[in-house]
């Protein structure tokens, strides 16, 4: 799915979530206040936080639909995650504000009124929308793989379970305990505070560059060494950016192959993983010729020009040599060389002996191999 339909969807899904908890928290505040139900007015302002809260939704999926730039390489993807961290901090306000009101009511003087019955089908009627909007979204969210319709759904599930407890808390409150109805609008809140507390968590974490869960990343590596050339592979790591996943893989390779092969083995383990691994959109794949996990003992070694330079001392008297094009294997902290011959150039066999020997006062040598199309010798 590409990121406009994935938007089209969030977009439409969102609307529709908008569209009832507009409608559902202006009857629950008209109602909870001419029916004296302080649980249903609390129920009605956490509605309204989700119509905020699907505001957000929608400005998150707009922006992180947009391609890479100059200012965002990763792509907007960490809107929804910043998205999702205000979502939480908002149900965090509105649980605050919820209690507060319930304990400057406990306090007062005033007497605990009785809700009107009528509160009761309207909690009742909030329960049912809630959960269908749920249902709703998370379907969607599967769909698009979208962390933040997901904590969108369980907001609609939080506001249906909340509804519940406005309708027991009425209930009772009509057999004669009027308390009861504070005490559900209380619970309400800590409700909501619990679910704005995960988000921020799961944000939190993510912004935090966390990864791929265990069992994400045993199929990373499974499907990323069945790729023909893989001999073995290292140092993967990976973190979300929004609902997408980036990695980056060591992946050791034969250590004769050439360049291009290499490339080749490595463009085929970045298809391989994001065709195959849902979250991963795109893999930085680092080709080795040996593991070099915990020990790189190439690393201090010295490169072409300084070769060439310490090879136009050692092999002054044999030009032919000079002239060779040089392949240079790096491998177990030695450098082997294959010195390649024009077709054209003779070089006697105790000269290439001698060219070999003279080799042994440049340390960092570990062999030198010489081919012509008409002889090979080492």
């Amino acid at each position: 799915m590409n990121k406009q339909q994935r938007a089209k969807i969030t977009r439409r899904v969102t609307l529709v979530g908008a569209a009832v908890n507009l409608l559902l928290s202006i009857v629950k505040i008209i109602v909870g206040v001419m029916a004296s139900a302080q649980s249903l007015v609390a129920d009605g302002i956490h509605s309204l936080s989700d119509l905020l809260s699907d505001g957000l939704v929608l400005y998150a999926a707009n922006k992180a639909q947009a391609e890479a730039d100059e200012e965002h390489p990763y792509g907007h993807g960490r809107f929804e995650t910043i998205a999702t961290l205000a979502l939480g901090g908002l149900l965090m306000l509105v649980a605050v504000g919820i209690i507060w009101n319930a304990v400057e009511r406990f306090l007062s003087d005033t007497p605990l009124l009785i809700p009107n019955v009528i509160a009761l089908w309207i909690a009742l009627l909030s329960v049912l929308s809630k959960e269908a909007l749920y249902w709703y979204t998370l379907r969607a969210a599967y769909q698009c793989h979208s962390k933040l319709l997901e904590a969108n759904a369980w907001h609609h599930r939080s506001d249906a379970i909340s509804s519940i407890v406005v309708l027991a808390g009425l209930g009772l409150a009509q057999a004669g305990m009027p308390w009861l109805d504070g005490a559900a609008a209380m619970i309400v809140a800590l409700m909501i505070a619990w679910v704005g507390g995960k988000l921020i968590f799961s944000s939190a974490n993510e912004l935090a560059d966390a990864g791929l869960d265990a069992e994400r990343l045993s199929r990373v590596q499974e499907t990323a060494k069945k790729v023909s050339g893989v001999n073995a592979l290292h140092m993967l790591r990976t973190r979300y950016v929004g609902h997408e996943a980036l990695a980056d893989v060591h992946v050791q390779v034969g250590s004769n192959i050439s360049v291009s092969e290499g490339h080749s083995i490595a463009e085929a383990v970045r298809q391989a993983l994001v065709d195959n691994i849902d979250e991963i959109a795109d893999v930085t794949v680092h080709i080795d010729p040996e593991d070099d996990e915990h020990d790189a003992p190439c690393k201090d070694l010295p490169l072409r020009d300084e070769i060439n330079a310490k090879l136009q001392q050692h092999w002054a008297e044999w030009p032919a040599l000079l002239n060779a094009e040089l392949v240079l294997h790096y491998q177990n902290g030695l450098i082997n060389l294959d010195v390649l011959l024009n077709s054209d150039t003779h070089v006697s066999p105790s000269d290439l002996a001698r060219a070999q020997e003279a080799l042994k006062a440049m340390t960092c040598i570990g062999s030198a191999r010489f081919f012509s199309q008409q002889t090979a010798s080492e």
